[in-house]
This record gives C-alpha cells, sequence and structure tokens, in this order.
C-alpha cells in the first residue's frame, strides 16, 4: 500500500463535504491518525496519517478511523449561535468600547468574561458528546459505503482498540472506553415491551364468540 493510493482511496470514502474541507497529508507522528482542532475561520481541515502504522489496520477500520475523523472535523462549529458565542461577541464588542472610553477596569472584566466564554466554546467542541456524535455519523456514512451498521461498528470499535495496541498504549482512555460502549448501543436490539392491551385484544379474539 502507498501512501498515494490510500490518499485517492480514502478520498473516495469521505463524503463530498468532507472532500470539500479536509486534506490528508502524510505525517511521521506517533499517532495513527490525527487532526487538530481547526481555528476559527479555517476552511482546510488537515487529517494527518502516519501510513507506515496505518497499513496495520484492516481496511474496514481505516474507513471507520477516516470517516470518524472527517465527522468529527465537520461537526466542529465555533461560528453557532448560542449563549457561549453570544457572550463572546458581546465581550467582544463592551471591550472594544471600554478600551476606547479609557475605562481600565471594565476592559479587563470583561475581557476576562470573554476569555472565559471562549474557553467554554473550545471545551464544547472537544467533548465527548462531540466525539460520539462523529462515531454515530460515520457508522451512517459508511452504509452508504456498502457497510452494514452491524460492520461498521464493530470495525469502528476494533479500529478503536487497534490504534491503541498499534501506539503502544496498555489501556483505552476513558474518552475512548465510553464511545466504544455507545458505538455498540447503535446495533443492540432494542427491548421488546410488549403492551398490555395487545394482549388483552389478542386474548380476546381468540375466545370463540357465544351463541345469543
Amino acid at each position: 500500500m502507498t501512501s498515494g493510493s490510500e490518499i485517492s482511496r480514502l478520498l473516495d470514502v469521505m463524503p463530498a463535504s468532507g472532500r470539500m474541507y479536509c486534506k490528508i497529508v502524510s505525517s511521521n507522528q506517533p499517532k495513527v491518525i490525527a487532526a487538530k482542532l481547526p481555528r476559527p475561520g479555517q476552511e482546510t481541515r488537515p487529517i494527518l496519517i502516519n501510513f507506515d502504522l496505518w497499513q496495520q489496520l484492516t481496511q474496514p477500520q481505516r474507513d471507520l478511523l477516516l470517516l470518524h475523523t472527517v465527522s468529527w472535523l465537520l461537526l466542529i462549529r465555533w461560528v453557532k449561535p448560542d449563549l457561549y458565542q453570544g457572550l463572546v461577541a458581546a465581550g467582544i464588542a463592551g471591550t472594544l468600547l471600554e478600551l476606547f472610553q479609557g475605562n481600565t477596569a471594565a476592559v479587563v472584566t470583561l475581557g476576562g468574561l470573554t476569555t472565559l466564554a471562549a474557553a467554554q466554546i473550545w471545551r464544547k467542541n472537544r467533548s465527548i458528546d462531540l466525539e460520539t456524535a462523529a462515531d454515530e455519523k460515520a457508522v451512517q456514512i459508511a452504509q452508504r459505503r456498502g457497510y452494514t451498521a452491524a460492520v461498521a461498528a464493530q470495525s469502528l470499535v476494533e479500529a478503536i482498540a487497534a490504534v491503541a495496541k498499534i501506539e503502544g498504549r496498555a489501556n483505552l482512555s476513558f474518552n475512548e472506553t465510553l464511545r466504544c460502549q455507545n458505538i455498540r448501543k447503535l446495533t443492540s436490539p432494542a427491548p421488546f415491551q410488549g403492551s398490555d392491551k395487545s394482549t388483552d385484544q389478542s386474548q380476546d379474539a381468540s375466545q370463540p364468540e357465544q351463541a345469543t
């Protein structure tokens, strides 16, 4: 497997939005695959792959690992209206106003609030919720690439474990463990809950009618 041929294949696995915003780059990093949190306004989002380590994974594992990374990058939203985005915008505007008016104390206060709000946005973009959402999206996209939901989910769980082993880690991280638990639930059959009403109706239907 050459890096060039594998990159071409992976581009075909990506969704159209992934090909538009994500760029696969060969790297000698110690991690199998990595992607940094993109800066606000950054259009191109590099995905770094160590192809010497990458080739130790099976093709389904590679596909699902890539789809997870692409989905995570596409789910990140710096400009999304919510409380913290509003606080950042208001904080910046207020800081500029107070700076113009020469109110040093207000500038320090507003600057601190703006920093806290921005840090909260950063944490949300690195949260386990975003990771699990990316896992679910990866399984969905894989089904459009010929995988069944069960095979896609199993391949992603196996990929997470295989990456830890390749990178020399004895155990999965806490977040990786939670991710694997959530992925397994994606294809677990929902417990059957019978309806008492339906049961009663079935029993009534099975009883012969009495002549009047």
